[in-house]
């Protein structure tokens, strides 16, 4: 231990009237005989909050999850391949003899669009969870949770930089697909809509990869965990055949599985027409009103109700839980 006036600091100063000194708050601690410090120290340091508002929250991790992606362009890059591979490879090797199962005509690069769009949110709705589990192991998430920022404004605005990237990516699957051959019966409009649909599908399996990521900490985890569903989602769906071409047992998956009802949603707005067959709804708006209304309320619904797990699990986690 140091010696009184020898300039030491190993212990707090003892004022000649007996208060405890300490730091920048000495002659305040001696003025009232120490009963101010002591009032300071059972207090701690005040946490000084933030100044943002809950939008304010959002933008700023909307800003930072935006740069991360493009400082890391190789998820960007490999969640739009695969789902190109699928386009380019289907159309080329399977175009002909899937297109035999096809009522009216139809192209088989015209059906396949909207399946790889939703495939392509699919994918890129994968890469949410990663993200987050990349933050969890590099320590990031922890700051995040013992910042003073909402919670549910960190989850919102991951979110939106995630659906920017997805609506871009579907834009670019569009071009690629009316460049093969795919005819958008309902022009520009209609594009936008498809863009729209898949952004909407995407919502639940972010929530979903979120969610995961929470629960396993663990990016290999997530990572086998998130592809497991992909692809039998896919391929037990209306993806890629008519689902009257697929064995039964298919088509009642199909009927409950959320793939279907992005995909008939875009696939109704690309040719313009009623498609939806796993539910049987008639609305009275005649066309593609018909698949698309339905579809649409189908996946709202799971976007709501898994968007309210995965905002409750990171507000349930804790930095000692995330360790």
């Amino acid at each position: 231990m140091s010696a009184p006036g020898d300039g030491g600091s190993d212990g707090p100063v003892v004022a000649p009237d007996g208060g405890s000194a300490e730091g920048g708050a000495s002659s305040e601690l001696r003025s009232d005989g120490g009963t101010t410090a002591a009032a300071t120290a059972a207090e701690g340091p005040t946490l000084e909050r933030s100044a943002n508002s809950f939008l304010g929250d959002v933008w700023t991790n909307f800003k930072r999850w935006n740069l991360k992606a493009v400082r890391n362009p190789f998820v960007l890059v490999v969640s739009l391949v695969q789902p190109i591979i699928f386009l380019v490879l289907f159309t080329q090797v399977f175009g002909n003899i899937a297109g035999r199962a096809l009522p009216g005509g139809i192209s088989y690069e015209t059906y396949l669009v909207p399946a790889i769009a939703i495939q392509v949110s699919l994918a890129a709705a994968v890469t949410s969870g990663i993200g987050l589990v990349n933050d969890i192991e590099e320590g990031m998430f922890e700051k995040v949770l013992v910042s003073p920022m909402n919670r549910a404004a960190v989850f919102l605005g991951k979110t939106m930089a995630e659906l920017l990237r997805i609506g871009i990516q579907i834009c670019i699957i569009l071009v690629l697909g009316v460049a093969l051959g795919a005819n958008v019966a309902t022009g520009v409009l209609g594009a936008l809509g498809i863009v729209a649909v898949g952004v909407l599908f995407s919502l639940w399996f972010i929530a979903f990869s979120n969610t995961l990521a929470v629960l396993t900490k663990d990016q290999e985890s997530t990572i086998i965990a998130a592809n497991l569903l992909q692809f039998p989602l896919l391929f037990l769906s209306s993806a890629f055949l008519p689902l009257e071409a697929l064995p039964g047992w298919i088509q009642t998956v199909a009927t409950l599985n959320p793939v279907t009802y992005g995909v008939d949603a875009a696939r109704a707005i690309i040719l313009d027409a009623d498609v939806m067959t796993v539910i049987e709804v008639s609305l009275g708006y005649g066309g593609a009103l018909d698949t698309v209304v339905p579809a649409l309320a189908v996946l709202l619904a799971l976007d709501l109700v898994l968007g309210a797990v995965a905002v409750y699990m990171l507000s349930r986690a804790t930095s000692s839980k995330v360790q």
